[in-house]
């Protein structure tokens, strides 16, 4: 019983942290794009879908969509 509670409360706060990464993860993605990377015209559209697509995902509650969606921008922007 005490196995649960610990693994409930885990589940929990880690939904909790995920959803305050993806706000940060989106300032940085803002921040780089606003400093005039060297991307192609291609590169510079996927990365903001996928920063769009970002943001869409954590307000829709799917934090770890999310997340993984920005990631894929920041390897793009190289950060």
């Amino acid at each position: 019983m005490k196995k649960i509670v610990i693994l409930a409360l885990a589940a929990l706060f880690s939904g909790s942290a995920l959803a305050l990464h993806c706000p940060a993860d989106m300032k940085k993605i803002d921040a780089a794009i606003t400093a005039s990377p060297k991307l192609t015209d291609a590169q510079m559209s996927e990365v903001k879908q996928l920063r769009a697509d970002g943001e869409a995902l954590h307000k829709a509650g799917k934090h770890q969509e999310s997340v993984d969606t920005l990631a894929k921008a920041m390897k793009i922007l190289g950060i």
